[in-house]
């Protein structure tokens, strides 16, 4: 085999060690002479492009490919810049360097999160594009001896109107490597973009995915490698104490047995022989430090803290002297399950100990922590633990885990074999479903008054629910005065126009593993705010949407899609009716996240046993420039289809400190005969683009909350929605 053909599609790039991946393996040598040829052959710019004699354009993405279009989007906007042919362009992932690749909305640290990707890499790609262009462009005024003002360039070709010379970017190359990167490349006029903002661009991981070519890290295979699957403690905080592992030893295929921090590990020749080893293993836990409540324990304590001050999050005027000056007052309580993130791959890792260090396998979602906490494990300096980050199938935060969990795991297992094999880690979707790090649990209690002219005029909102940041490194500048920041967003920040505000939070410590699930706090905040704001609504006898409307003058995106999603819907005229017995009802809900602008009108029908059914989702969308508006259009209705899963199904419930659920015949997530009818509607903006992995999921739970109420007049006020 040429060693040119290491870039090829369906050849993982092997790593400095060299791996046999997907059946192949480069010698040292093989690889020394393709980075030669590599060099002599690509025009590498910048950190974030590699254009080819061949033509092609490699994009280098900092972001995990998880489903959400990342690739694409990050591709979009360097090709936009450089005037490429999107035929031509292809994405490989960049290592894990965050001296070079860090999320600027992250600080120093390279990760993907907080629907941050688009956003914090805009500018960067635009001027990455756009200095590769110059250079390419200033490669051919040289060779043609013609002003490099003359030249122009489109789809990956560099023309000169005046000569009638032309060149594809792959023969201009060869001269462009020998000149000095340009600095400070102006940027193209939106007005003439080609691909940011038009329709139905082809995405980059789609017929990898389509064909089975794409490499998820169960893909992936080396010489000697093990599996390893780990028996975990049934209830949380426990640890393992002692073992018997005789019968797990005679189970073929088994290879060894050893005990981590975390459980106890069987290693075998593959996954089903670990599965059974793991099944015949005895183990005698620690329950001395174990998580001994439930939930309905943990709902009486947090019953209790809802009578007691917690730390203010956020304050404005008197709600104190407001309330008692009300014409009427609402209060209600709400209730809010632990979420389990139930991604389509379970999580898994692979890591193998080398003479320079480390070799790591992963849909990688948190280079840099997982890199440190990996190389503190092996007793490694960080950049001794190298990364190859594959396509990851799906995550919605787990994979982002400030403890590295199941990379640390990964290691620790390596470790106690003494290194003498690769490791790769699988964990089964019953232990992904019991695993913890799970949305909070949560309870709110919402105070709300309206003056005698139905003005909305104080606010008082307790939240309770573990803190996801207490005990991780962003504890320090995210948690502050007590306040956990995800734990308060959406109602610290309320954007309704509310002269008299008081927040406040209990963050009580428990021994069940917490962490960002999608849209963080905005998964409950959004819920006990909208439903709140449609109940004063209707005390103040006023239409929903112009009750809204009127509370937001300072904050006209808000605004905006809340008009546009409620004219899309027909907002205020009359849904056709059901059948005999059947109630309908339209329902609608506004929230902000990652700054993106979500509005969301329900229309549900209930029927007489109590049942419903959600029928359509009109969703309007303010991301500021929709980069690939299918991408975003696809995202929404994911978010739309990830929302209404939780707002139908979604709890996780513990009895005596241990997670009831295990899979998803009791861990229920939509069926495709639950999914409405959604349309998705852009709003046009020249404002930068911000997120949209996540922003469409908060809307959707009170905006079928308040269709329901709005069909029958009860309001739900706990998450799953039951009426029956």
């Amino acid at each position: 085999m040429g060693t040119l053909e290491l870039s090829r599609r369906d050849v993982l790039r092997a790593g400095a060690s060299g791996a046999l991946v997907i059946g192949f393996h480069f010698t040292p040598a093989g690889r020394a002479r393709a980075a030669e040829a590599e060099v002599a052959s690509n025009l590498a710019p910048n950190a974030f492009v590699r254009i080819g004699a061949d033509d092609s354009v490699t994009v280098i993405a900092k972001h995990l490919e998880m489903g959400q279009g990342t690739y694409t989007g990050l591709a979009t906007i360097l090709a936009e810049e450089l005037d490429a042919d999107w035929a031509h362009v292809k994405v490989e992932a960049a290592p894990a360097d965050a001296s070079r690749y860090n999320n600027l909305s992250f600080g120093t640290m390279q990760g993907t999160g907080g629907s941050s990707a688009m956003a914090n890499s805009w500018m960067q790609l635009r001027q990455a594009g756009a200095a590769a262009r110059a250079q390419l462009v200033a490669a051919a005024a040289s060779q043609w001896n013609v002003p490099a003002g003359e030249i122009t360039v489109k789809q990956g070709v560099v023309s000169h109107a005046g000569s009638g010379k032309k060149a594809r970017f792959g023969e201009l190359v060869a001269t462009a490597v020998t000149l000095e990167p340009v600095k400070d490349a102006p940027l193209k006029d939106p007005k003439t973009f080609t691909l940011v903002g038009k329709q139905k661009l082809p995405r980059k991981d789609t017929t990898d995915k389509t064909n089975g070519k794409a490499v998820f890290t169960q893909d992936i295979r080396l010489p000697g490698m093990l599996t390893a699957v780990v028996a975990h403690p049934p209830r949380f905080g426990a640890k393992p104490k002692s073992f018997d592992a005789t019968a797990s030893r005679k189970v073929r295929g088994v290879v060894d047995v050893v005990m981590i921090d975390t459980g106890v590990a069987v290693l075998a020749k593959g996954f089903w022989a670990a599965k059974k080893g793991r099944d015949a293993l005895k183990v005698e836990w620690d329950e001395s430090s174990a998580m001994a409540q439930g939930s309905e324990e943990l709902v009486a304590e947090y019953r209790r803290l809802l009578d007691e001050p917690g730390s203010v999050a956020g304050k404005q005027g008197d709600a104190d002297v407001a309330f008692r000056k009300a014409g009427s007052v609402a209060r209600v309580d709400y209730q809010f399950p632990y979420l389990a993130h139930a991604a389509m791959e379970p999580l898994n890792c692979v890591i193998r100990r080398d003479k320079d260090g480390a070799e790591m396998w992963n849909g990688e979602q948190f280079h840099t922590v997982d890199q440190a906490a990996v190389a503190g494990v092996l007793g490694l300096k960080p950049e001794q633990v190298r990364i190859n980050t594959l396509y990851a199938g799906g995550s919605f935060g787990r994979r982002a885990n400030p403890a590295a969990d199941f990379p640390v795991e990964c290691a620790r297992i390596v470790k106690a074999i003494g290194g003498k094999a690769p490791v790769k880690l699988v964990w089964t979707r019953e232990d992904d479903m019991r695993g913890g790090y799970y949305r909070p649990l949560y309870l709110h209690r919402i105070e709300a008054a309206l003056d005698g002219r139905g003005e909305l005029i104080a606010w008082r909102q307790r939240i309770v629910g573990q803190s996801i940041l207490a005990g991780t490194p962003f504890e320090a500048f995210m948690v502050k005065d007590g306040v956990d920041a995800t734990s308060v967003e959406g109602a610290a920040n309320l954007p309704y126009h509310v002269p008299n505000l008081l927040v406040d939070l209990h963050s009580p410590r428990k021994t069940v593993p917490v962490l960002w699930w999608r849209s963080v706090g905005h998964t409950h905040t959004g819920f006990a705010v909208e439903t709140m704001i449609d109940q004063m609504a209707e005390a103040a006898r006023a239409d929903p949407v112009e009750f809204r409307l009127g509370l937001l003058s300072k904050h006209p995106r808000h605004a905006g899609v809340l008009k546009l999603a409620a004219e899309k819907a027909g907002w205020g005229k009359p849904l056709a009716a059901g059948k005999t017995g059947e109630k309908r009802g339209r329902g609608v809900a506004v929230v902000e996240s990652f700054n993106s602008y979500v509005a969301e009108v329900a229309e549900v029908t209930v029927r007489e046993d109590g049942s419903f059914s959600v029928d359509r989702v009109v969703c309007a969308v303010d991301c500021g420039v929709a980069i690939n508006p299918d991408v975003v259009r696809a995202q929404m209705e994911g978010g739309i289809g990830y929302g209404l899963s939780a707002a139908l199904h979604g709890a996780i419930t513990l009895k005596n400190g241990a997670t009831e659920q295990s899979n998803f015949h009791d861990y229920q997530v939509l069926r495709i005969n639950e999914m409405p009818k959604i349309e998705v509607h852009i709003v046009a903006s020249g404002e930068a683009p911000t997120g949209v992995g996540e922003p469409g999921v908060p809307p959707l739970a009170p905006a079928v909350a308040n269709a329901i109420a709005a069909a029958t007049g009860k309001r739900l006020t706990s998450l799953p929605l039951k009426l029956a």
